[in-house]
């Protein structure tokens, strides 16, 4: 347990290193109508540094155990959550984040949740359009679109 902490502690340190160098060379200053672009990025990678370097110094100075990382029992539960959820990134880049989350919303309800066809029918469809009225109608935010959208004229 103590090593894993160290690992993932030490990655997230290095991603938090990326983060924060993304925050300057975007610029972290104030201009005259509000934060630069890498202002809250900048901050967040600070933030996301500093709970690494606790992590990392919280696991060096504990007592090593000898009980694994995760049980076996742990990891199919991981692996539930884990494999649609990569499944979901491949698609997206396949029909679109739209139909990719509905898609993945309907099988995780189903295959986990084990919902009826009609509540899996309308969180599948509703939350895509809701996300899809939000970001591309209201807030003019373009979120990757696939072949469907492209035919509906976005």
């Amino acid at each position: 347990m103590r090593t894993a902490d160290i690992l993932c502690g030490s990655f997230l340190a290095i991603v938090a290193l990326v983060v924060i160098g993304e925050g300057l060379r975007l610029g972290i200053g104030w201009s005259t109508d509000g934060p630069e672009p890498g202002f809250f990025v900048f901050y967040l990678g600070v933030c996301l540094l500093f709970a690494s370097a606790l992590t990392v110094a919280f696991a060096a100075w504990r007592r090593s155990e000898s009980r694994p990382f995760v049980g076996s029992g742990q990891l199919r539960s991981v692996a539930t959550v884990f494999i649609p959820a990569v499944g979901m990134v491949i698609l997206t880049h396949f029909v679109g984040l739209y139909v990719g989350g509905g898609l993945y919303l309907a099988t995780y309800m189903r295959w986990i949740g084990r919902h009826s066809w009609a509540l899996i029918a309308l969180v599948a469809i509703g939350v895509p359009v809701a996300t899809f009225l939000v970001f591309e109608v209201w807030f003019l935010v373009p979120l990757p679109k696939g072949p469907l959208e492209s035919r509906l004229g976005y």
